[in-house]
């Protein structure tokens, strides 16, 4: 009898895959192997892209009053595609920037993060066969997000040119050869996304860079995904341009934005899409049945953080003012290390990174031509395992077929205390005497 009920037992256990197709090539993700790297050896973290120092008081103070105030319906449902102050808020935020006149309850859809926006964006859009454009370096979750809609990403690099007269390279010498994105278009083209200002670059895409960009999508009826969550910060006076205010792109464009990066409460999943009600209708339908709604509290003091901004929009007082300033300090304070360290930074216009040239390093690892894992991997595990210093590899920021093609970059992220950049500098200046010394 024991015999048989374990035959039977045996039997019970599922032989056949259990996982559909759309998960094949995209288990792996780069940010669960380095958060735990960063976990175990790092003293110091400008790995993952979040600010340790803390968000405006007046949000936090929006937050305990939704918390603790008298409005106890704050801690139930709201609508499902946004908080009635919220939406209504941002439409009259963005319909000022943008020159349009924005429904709230049609223009405007609050998401679990930028995260939640773009998944939503390339399952209502993209079908078997459809083609997506995707500039490189581009931010990771894109290209499994359009495998996982059943789309074929296409991709087309920034390239590097080097600066005149032994300048700093900065993010605005990658630029796109027009010829090879016009290249990319054809019939089969579903979409294009856009990062500006780029993770990881630090890129903010010119008038003449989105004014091609439009073009080709206005040519070949393309829509455009346009993530814009570094959109308040922007750097050394350079302004963002919303691709969506250019002829012809308010009608096929997405625009995704992140209270997260926008008030520096990346923890509190609120993101938004921007757009026209024919394009927003089907995110709609995709919000709904996936997670349905967001954080009814947090969406509350999103929405007073934005009433206040509205009312202070240029002026000196202002967050989206005031913050700017602050990383753009905190910017040249890292630049100035990686430099006096021997890394050479690429300038960022505009986000929390920026990018450094790890190849005067290369003696502390060397080479090996027989990894199939691109250098600056290998140089990233390195760093924090012997060094205490987290950053991530640009590869991390490539298709397969590309990763190793600029393997000689890693990303550090400045939006921290000063207390933790002083920290990354003394590890630097301590690493350099190590490489100097006799």
């Amino acid at each position: 009898k024991k015999l048989k009920t374990l035959c039977l037992s045996l039997q019970a256990k599922m032989s056949r895959p259990v996982h559909s197709r759309r998960l094949e090539g995209v288990d792996k993700n780069i940010w669960v192997e380095f958060v735990k790297l960063a976990a175990t050896y790092s003293t110091v973290n400008l790995g993952q892209g979040f600010p340790d120092f803390p968000p405006p008081d007046f949000l936090k103070e929006a937050l305990m009053t939704a918390l603790s105030g008298e409005n106890h319906m704050l801690h139930q449902y709201t609508r499902a595609f946004g908080h009635p102050p919220l939406v209504k808020i941002l439409a009259q935020f963005f319909g000022k920037l943008l020159g349009q006149d924005l429904d709230p309850m049609t223009n405007v859809m609050v998401t679990v993060g930028a995260y939640q926006a773009l998944f939503c964006c390339f399952q209502a859009f993209v079908d078997e066969g459809d083609e997506v454009i995707i500039i490189e370096p581009f931010f990771d979750c894109y290209e499994p997000m359009v495998t996982m809609a059943g789309g074929t990403p296409v991709f087309v690099p920034l390239r590097p040119k080097a600066p005149e007269n032994g300048k700093m390279m900065s993010s605005a010498d990658w630029k796109l050869d027009s010829a090879e994105l016009a290249s990319k278009f054809n019939e089969r083209t579903k979409a294009i996304v856009l990062n500006s200002p780029n993770n990881p670059l630090g890129k903010v895409f010119s008038q003449e860079e989105l004014e091609l960009i439009a073009d080709l999508c206005v040519k070949h009826d393309v829509l455009c995904i346009s993530d814009e969550v570094y959109e308040w910060l922007v750097y050394d006076g350079k302004e963002h341009i919303r691709i969506a205010s250019l002829p012809g792109m308010w009608d096929r464009t997405v625009i995704i934005g992140s209270a997260g990066k926008t008030f520096s409460v990346t923890g509190w999943k609120v993101g938004w899409t921007v757009g026209p009600n024919r394009l927003l209708q089907h995110i709609r339908t995709m919000h709904q049945n996936s997670v349905y709604h967001c954080a009814t509290v947090a969406q509350e003091a999103v929405a007073q953080g934005f009433q206040r901004e509205f009312m202070l929009y240029g002026k000196p007082d202002s967050y989206f003012v005031q913050l700017p300033k602050e990383l753009q300090k905190k910017r040249d304070c890292l630049v100035q290390s990686l430099d006096a360290a021997g890394m050479k930074p690429i300038i960022p216009e505009g986000t929390y990174f920026l990018l450094a040239d790890i190849s005067n390093f290369k003696s502390d690892v060397p080479d090996n031509p027989n990894s199939d894992e691109p250098y600056d991997s290998r140089f990233a595990k390195w760093m924090v395992k012997n060094k205490g210093l987290a950053a991530i590899p640009l590869s991390a920021f490539y298709c397969t077929a590309h990763k190793n093609n600029y393997s000689h970059f890693i990303r550090f992220c400045f939006a921290k205390e000063e207390a933790t950049l002083k920290a990354a500098s003394d590890i630097l200046q301590k690493w350099k005497q190590e490489k100097t010394s006799p």
